[in-house]
C-alpha cells in the first residue's frame, strides 16, 4: 500500500498517520536529558561531528523543565496550528535509551501518561549501540500496547565517512539493532544525511540501497548543517569541504526516492537548524522551497518512490 498522489509522490507520514489513526498527529519533541556513549566517553568523546550543542535537539523542549511541562507547553502550541490533532510524544535530544531499562520505564511511562487520550504512541531517538537486550525486550513489551516507533542515526553507509564524523558505530551494529527490533514488531525510523564531508553521488546512493535490504518503515532524509560550536564547524573553518547547493541537494534526494523502496513513510525531506547557529547550507533556511522543489522535479521528471526500486532480498 503507498499513499501517492500528484502532488506529493511518496509516502508521507501526513498521510500515513490520517491512514492509520484517522487524524493528524502532532509531534510533541522533548529533551528528556540524557547524554550519549559517544559524549561521555564509553564510545567516544564530542559526540558525532556535526552534532549541535543540544544533542541533536534543537526544537526539543526545554531540559530545565519536567517531561510534563514541556509537553504541555508544546501541546498548546500544536493546538494553535491543528485543534483537533492527536499526539506522539518524541524524545529527541541525545540517545534516548541511554539509561538503565528501570529509568527508561519510568520516563516513557510518565511521558505516554500526560494525555493517554489522544498520544497514540512513543518515538524515541536512539544509536544502535544503545539497544541492549534487556531494553529491546521492553520496548516489545510496551510496543503491545502503544505504537513504539525508534528512529536510528545511520546518517551514512560508508564506513569510512562514518568515521570521519565520529559516529563510533558500525553498520553491523546497525544491522543487528534493526533485526532484534524487529522480532518485537517495533517501528523503525533511518535517519540519513545528504552532503557529508568527502561523500560522493554514488556513496549517498549506496546509503539507500544499504537501507533497502533492511526491514525499516520509515526514513529521515536532510542536509548536512553546519553548526556553530560543533566539531565539524571547526573543520570547515580550517579546510573548507563542498556544500551542496539547492539543486544539488533536490536532485540527489529525488534520485534517492525513486530508488526507495515504496513500502517506506519517508517522515522528513529537509532539515532546518537554529538561524543564529548556521554556517551552511544557508539555503535550508527555506524548508519549504527546498520541499517544494523536491516535489517539482518529480512532477517534471514523472517520477515516485520506488521507480527504480529493485528488491535484492
Amino acid at each position: 500500500m503507498n499513499f501517492f498522489n500528484n502532488e506529493k509522490r511518496y509516502n508521507t507520514l501526513t498521510e500515513y498517520n490520517l491512514y492509520k489513526y484517522g487524524k493528524k498527529v502532532a509531534k510533541i519533541a522533548l529533551n528528556g536529558n540524557f547524554t550519549c556513549p559517544n559524549k561521555d566517553g564509553s564510545k567516544g568523546i564530542g559526540g558525532c561531528s556535526y552534532c549541535s550543542k543540544l544533542g541533536s535537539g534543537d526544537f526539543a523542549g526545554d531540559k530545565n523543565l519536567s517531561l510534563k511541562e514541556q509537553f504541555l507547553q508544546i501541546k498548546e502550541i500544536m493546538k494553535k496550528k491543528w485543534p483537533d490533532s492527536l499526539y506522539m510524544p518524541y524524545l529527541q535530544a541525545n540517545s534516548n535509551t541511554y539509561a538503565p531499562v528501570e529509568k527508561l520505564k519510568e520516563i516513557y511511562e510518565e511521558v505516554l501518561a500526560i494525555d493517554p487520550e489522544k498520544t497514540v504512541g512513543i518515538s524515541i531517538a536512539t544509536r544502535a549501540d544503545c539497544l541492549p537486550d534487556d531494553v529491546i525486550e521492553y520496548l516489545g513489551k510496551l510496543n503491545k500496547h502503544t505504537n513504539v516507533q525508534i528512529e536510528l542515526g545511520l546518517q551514512t553507509a560508508n564506513e569510512l565517512t562514518a568515521k570521519m564524523i565520529n559516529r563510533c558505530s558500525t553498520n553491523d551494529e546497525f544491522i543487528n539493532a534493526c533485526q532484534k527490533l524487529r522480532k518485537h514488531n517495533i517501528e523503525i525510523v533511518v535517519h540519513i544525511i545528504n552532503g557529508l564531508p568527502n561523500e560522493t553521488y554514488e556513496d549517498m546512493m549506496n546509503t539507500v540501497s544499504f537501507i533497502n535490504k533492511l526491514d525499516v518503515q520509515g526514513i529521515k532524509i536532510h542536509s548536512l548543517l553546519v553548526l556553530k560550536n560543533t566539531l565539524l564547524a571547526k573543520q570547515y573553518e580550517e579546510k573548507p569541504f563542498h556544500i551542496l547547493s539547492l539543486e544539488e541537494y533536490v536532485k540527489i534526494t529525488v534520485d534517492q526516492i525513486t530508488h526507495l523502496n515504496p513500502n517506506i513513510i519517508i517522515h522528513r525531506l529537509a532539515a532546518d537548524g537554529v538561524f543564529d547557529d548556521l554556517i551552511q547550507p544557508l539555503w535550508t533556511r527555506k524548508k519549504l522551497v527546498v520541499m517544494n522543489e523536491i516535489d517539482k522535479l518529480l512532477r517534471k521528471n514523472d517520477e515516485y518512490q520506488g521507480k527504480y526500486y529493485q528488491n535484492k532480498n
